[in-house]
């Protein structure tokens, strides 16, 4: 290869490099090793050119990055949760913003669909599950359902499903992200049609401030979640100056690290369903906590974000 088409096929990847620095230990290592097979190769085949010597510092700085990061090890998980998990949800902002956007476009055609067909509601949340909520709302408490069941059980069975909920909107995001959407719509819908057969029985009020008790943070995770497989899913639909494989690999190392975050927000969700949604709390007690999980929720994974990766 000539030197001038290797300069060519390589430049912008090594500015790029260079223009966005990273403090991901997986990131520098992907790089100092992408740079010093340029580097290999330069010192083989054009030993006295520029592009030799440009490589060498290059790779020398990204060799001094990861020396220094190794003395951060024993801090990783602190630092993942403080700056490796909110740089990468600055990274996959838009993945985020076009998982929100198919999600409640999912729930505004949920509403619109129970709205128009009076048999919508019990296709998508089951006879079983509407005939009981019909019989509670007659018997004067509309969301008994979440009183039914212990207490400890209800909280593994329901932190279990959510974070599968979670592994699937992610893992389905292989399919060049269609699969990810396709989860996204479903719980979408679900929630729409859900919350419409509330609001036709005057009840959207109370059944908000019940569910939404611990729907905020679930709701919120489950966007996340979706946000996790585009990721993965643009990895494989646009690999850059990767190859498909390489670029795959990374994409699904970010998906898996964002999905792992969220655990405690579905541990957290779980413990609220399980042992705070069924008891019968003020309108404002119930208000302050989908306030606080909302603007925690907003704050971890949008603001903060965006201010640190603007510091950094």
């Amino acid at each position: 290869m000539k030197e001038a088409v290797f300069v060519k096929r390589n430049t912008e990847k090594w500015q790029a490099y260079e223009s966005t620095p990273t403090h991901d230990p997986d990131q520098l290592t992907e790089r100092f090793i992408e740079l010093t097979d340029d580097l290999s190769y330069a010192r083989t085949f054009y030993p006295k050119a520029n592009v030799t010597r440009y490589l060498n510092g290059i790779t020398a700085q990204f060799h001094q990055k990861l020396y220094s990061n190794r003395r951060e090890d024993r801090n990783r998980v602190a630092r993942f949760w403080r700056e490796e998990l909110p740089l990468l949800m600055y990274e996959s902002r838009f993945k985020l913003l076009y998982s929100f956007v198919f999600f409640m476009g999912a729930c505004v055609l949920g509403w619109v669909s129970a709205a128009n067909d009076d048999t919508f509601v019990r296709l998508i949340l089951g006879d079983a599950y509407v005939n009981q909520t019909l019989e509670n709302i007659n018997n004067g408490d509309p969301l008994a359902i979440y009183g039914h069941t212990g207490q400890v059980s209800m909280f593994l069975q329901i932190t279990f499903n959510n974070i599968r909920v979670s592994f699937v909107a992610f893992v389905l995001g292989i399919v060049y992200s269609f699969g990810t959407i396709v989860i996204l719509f479903k719980n979408g819908v679900m929630l729409g049609a859900f919350q419409f057969f509330f609001f036709e029985r005057g009840l959207l009020l109370t059944s908000v401030l019940k569910i939404w008790i611990h729907g905020t943070l679930e709701i919120s995770a489950i966007v996340i979640a979706g946000a996790a497989g585009l990721v993965m899913g643009h990895s494989l639909l646009f690999p850059r100056t990767y190859s498909r494989l390489e670029s795959f690999k990374q994409g699904a190392k970010k998906g898996v690290k964002i999905v792992i975050g969220l655990v405690p927000i579905f541990v957290t969700a779980g413990f609220l369903e399980s042992f705070v949604t069924r008891l019968t709390l003020p309108a404002f007690v119930s208000g302050s906590i989908i306030l606080i999980s909302a603007v925690f929720i907003i704050w971890y994974f949008v603001i903060y974000p965006r201010q640190l990766s603007q510091h950094k």
